[in-house]
């Protein structure tokens, strides 16, 4: 067996309330448009005949708290809040009760997102990579086991800049919900164990800039926090 020429960097691993152990990352598939009144603020109807996904590097994963540099590349960097899903199970071509029952945990997550280069490249009929999957830019907190906490229709979730709220809705908006999400999506992949789901945002995206802090969160999950440091 052939030694590696280099070492890549191990990617983060995200703490579990209650647990000694943490949980690794291994995809990030995200869920567009999502909440009907987001879909709408960026110029787009809903589309109801079945969710679409990009994905993130775990890579470009980081933990709540962190101060990290503004991108570079962009003149209009956006905040997203979300739900985030993580799997404890191996599932494939799941029904409701498989999906929901392959959810390891929830926690809050920051997508965030260059939106000039997404917008850019979305025009063109391009991939929307340079907009999406950026340095630092899936952001988790801490995850809370599904058996302490459930996805109800009425849990709050929230953002503010600079202690300015900016986004403010509830989970009851969003279109597709975690079971379907899931057994949609395993339809195309063989899901399992350190892939995450970021679900979608809610309305009220918007630029930050370097100083910015961010913060947000769901009913009775644990918080997130970003700071942006002017660019490297």
């Amino acid at each position: 067996m052939q030694d590696n020429l280099f070492f890549l960097p191990e990617p983060i691993t995200i703490p579990v309330d209650g647990e000694a152990g943490a949980y690794p990352v291994g995809r990030i598939f995200c869920v567009g448009r999502n909440y009907a009144a987001h879909a709408a603020e960026m110029g787009h109807e809903v589309d109801r005949e079945a969710p679409f996904y990009f994905t993130k590097s775990a890579a470009n994963a980081v933990l709540t708290g962190k101060t990290v540099p503004f991108p570079p590349g962009t003149e209009n960097f956006h905040h997203e809040m979300e739900l985030a899903v993580a799997l404890g199970k191996q599932v494939f071509r799941a029904t409701s009760t498989e999906a929901l029952d392959a959810v390891y945990a929830y926690g809050c997550a920051l997508d965030m997102t260059r939106r000039d280069l997404q917008i850019r490249e979305r025009n063109k009929q391009r991939p929307w990579d340079l907009g999406k999957d950026v340095e630092n830019s899936a952001v988790f907190a801490p995850l809370t086991r599904s058996t302490a906490w459930s996805p109800d229709d009425d849990k709050r979730i929230h953002l503010s800049v600079n202690g300015e709220i900016r986004q403010d809705a509830t989970l009851a908006e969003l279109i597709w919900k975690i079971d379907e999400i899931i057994s949609h999506l395993s339809g195309f992949y063989h899901l399992r164990p350190g892939d995450l789901i970021l679900t979608g945002t809610p309305a009220g995206v918007g630029p930050v800039v370097a100083g910015d802090v961010i913060e947000g969160g769901i009913d009775g999950l644990d918080s997130i926090r970003l700071t942006l440091s002017a660019a490297d």
